[in-house]
C-alpha cells in the first residue's frame, strides 16, 4: 500500500522496463516527485517486495539511513538512460556517492538487476509517468 500523496495512488501505477532486454524492472513503480516523498524515500518501510520500485525524480544521490532492507539503485539521466548502477546496497550503509549528471534514481528490491547487463546509456522506459 502506498502512502497518501504518492503518484499513482488514484490510477494505474507506472512501471519500469529495461529497453534493450525488455525486462521489467518494476511492475508497480511509486513516484517520489516532491520534497516530502523524495526525502522520505523508502525509509522506515518494513519490506520491499519483488515487482515493486520507487522512482525518485530530481535526484542524483541517495542514502541508506533508516533502511530496513538492501536495494539495487539505478541512476538515470534526463533521457532516462542508465548512468550508474549500484547492486545490493546494504541497509544502514550511509551515503551513496553522488552521480553527477543523474536526474533520477530507480530504487529496486535487492537482486532485481542480477543477471542483467545494465550498461551506461541503456534506456529505461517508465510507463504511465
Amino acid at each position: 500500500m502506498q502512502p497518501a500523496g504518492w503518484h499513482g495512488v488514484d490510477g494505474p501505477m507506472p512501471s519500469a522496463v529495461h529497453q534493450p532486454s525488455g525486462r521489467v524492472l518494476a511492475e508497480r513503480l511509486e513516484v517520489a516527485d516532491n520534497f516530502f516523498t523524495r526525502g522520505l524515500g523508502l525509509m522506515f518501510r518494513r519490506r520491499f517486495e519483488a515487482g515493486q520500485g520507487l522512482w525518485i525524480t530530481s535526484c542524483n544521490g541517495i542514502h541508506m539511513f533508516f533502511m530496513n532492507f538492501p536495494i539495487d539503485a539505478v541512476f538515470l539521466d534526463k533521457a532516462r538512460r542508465v548512468m550508474k548502477t549500484y547492486r545490493r546496497l546494504p541497509r544502514w550503509v550511509g551515503l551513496v556517492p553522488l552521480v553527477w549528471g543523474a536526474d533520477s534514481v530507480l530504487e529496486l528490491p535487492a537482486g532485481t538487476v542480477d543477471g542483467l547487463d545494465l550498461k551506461q546509456g541503456d534506456e529505461v522506459l517508465i510507463t504511465g509517468s
